[in-house]
């Protein structure tokens, strides 16, 4: 396979006689390094790499996702940086490609995505059969989830202000799998902030909050619920937002959503 990231570069497969020194600057890479088996190559993540917890606590932090510390992740020393479009600043991303010798970028928009993401990511670093593995992982739980009564949702990610995303995003796309189609703001916004007046709520059946990157909770779900006449659910933004890996889980979540029914545990 031709191993081209996301700005189209194309990247050799590590000699393994020299292992690599990589840095993650993604929470759901850093995961699905460490499910291709790579953490002891893992020498740098950012202060969101959370998962896997048992194996990514020895790894230097290197900063957040978008206030990262150059000098420290130059200190490093990282043959490979990996990074995403959406979560690190480009200028940072440019700084560090003087002293790194190779960056990959990624930038997955619908959950198939993940497919080429797991291949590109083995065959750059000689795990092939483990991401073969995690594909077919991925295809089972696709296979698996069918989508339901078609909904018009608006999935909520910030408050004061509220935001949203838009349908051109891996979130949206993640819940159209189960036929929750995201309300579309009128600006062209990958991140639109908006207001609940009566124009936007007629254009929606049911609202989302998601527990990151604001951390909402079911105390928001019933005030939000009175605050506008519509069913509102409190929802995983991991299995969600979360690329990689945990798409796999994500899906699975989704399938189970729509199982359940948005009733089980609205408030309304």
């Amino acid at each position: 396979m031709s191993l081209v990231d996301a700005l189209g570069v194309t990247h050799a497969p590590v000699d393994l006689a020299q292992p690599p020194r990589i840095v993650s600057l993604v929470p759901s890479i850093t995961e699905l390094l460490c499910d291709l088996g790579l953490q002891d190559w893992l020498v740098g993540r950012t202060g969101f790499c959370i998962h896997p917890a048992e194996r990514v606590q020895s790894i230097a932090k290197v900063g957040g996702t978008k206030d990262l510390n150059i000098a420290k992740i130059i200190q490093l020393a990282p043959t490979h940086l990996i990074v995403n479009i959406d979560e690190n600043p480009k200028a940072a991303v440019a700084s560090l490609a003087l002293h790194i010798p190779h960056v990959i970028v990624t930038h997955p928009l619908t959950p198939h995505d993940n497919l080429a993401l797991y291949r590109l990511l083995g065959a750059i670093f000689q795990r092939a059969a483990q991401a073969e593995a995690l594909c077919a992982e991925f295809a089972s739980a696709a296979a698996n989830c069918h989508a339901g009564p078609p909904q018009r949702v608006l999935y909520c990610i910030w408050r004061d202000p509220w935001m949203t995303v838009s349908r051109d995003t891996y979130i949206a796309r993640m819940l159209a799998q189960i036929g929750w189609r995201q309300w579309q703001s009128p600006t062209p916004a990958r991140y639109p902030v908006f207001e609940f007046e009566p124009d936007l709520l007629a254009q929606v059946d049911l609202i989302l909050l998601s527990s990151e990157p604001y951390r909402f909770t079911e105390a928001h779900v019933a005030a939000l619920a009175e605050k506008t006449g519509r069913p509102v659910r409190l929802l995983d933004g991991e299995m969600l937002s979360w690329y990689g890996s945990r798409a796999i889980a994500g899906i699975r979540y989704l399938q189970q959503l729509r199982q359940t029914g948005a009733a089980v545990t609205d408030y309304f």
